[in-house]
């Protein structure tokens, strides 16, 4: 698959890619990311929203105990990846399911790739029904979380007019 930049120069590098044979509009086959580090200040200020306080997300030595490598970056939040891309160039769009399978950890400071590609796409009262399939990368190239969602846009037009920062 053809995948064509279009980030415009102004444009964070984070925004990787879209592919379409037709530029600015959402085809099956097409994919969106974003990549990102997540901080201590994400993995803390993440707690205090979801009030999950595990010390995996604190505390090096509970993590290398539980035999992780250091402290873990939360699961639902290197998720949230996903609606983040989505709502990003579709300004509108209502979030309806996602399923999630966490495949490997993610550790705080690691380089964490987003992916969305449109799987399917129905029109439905002048709204489209798009079916993704969702992946994240650690470091480019390994797997460490997949899934499929399901999203209500409101135009298959991509928008790309403001920055992810």
């Amino acid at each position: 698959m053809f995948i064509r930049s279009l980030r415009p120069s102004s444009a964070p590098p984070s925004l990787r890619c879209f592919s379409s044979s037709a530029l600015n509009v959402l085809k099956a086959g097409d994919v969106l990311r974003q990549t990102r580090v997540f901080s201590e200040e994400d993995v803390f200020e993440f707690s205090k929203v979801s009030y999950d306080s595990n010390p995996l997300h604190f505390d090096s030595k509970v993590a290398r105990n539980a035999g992780f490598e250091d402290r873990l970056v939360h699961g639902m939040l290197v998720a949230a990846l996903f609606p983040r891309i989505i709502s990003f160039h579709f300004p509108g769009a209502v979030y309806v399911s996602q399923s999630l399978n966490f495949r490997l950890p993610v550790y705080i400071g690691d380089k964490v790739t987003g992916e969305v590609q449109a799987m399917s796409l129905k029109e439905n009262k002048k709204k489209y029904i798009v079916k993704f399939k969702t992946k994240c990368f650690k470091n480019d190239e390994i797997l460490v979380l997949d899934g499929e969602a399901m999203a209500i846009l409101p135009s298959l037009a991509v928008e790309q007019v403001h920055s992810l920062d």
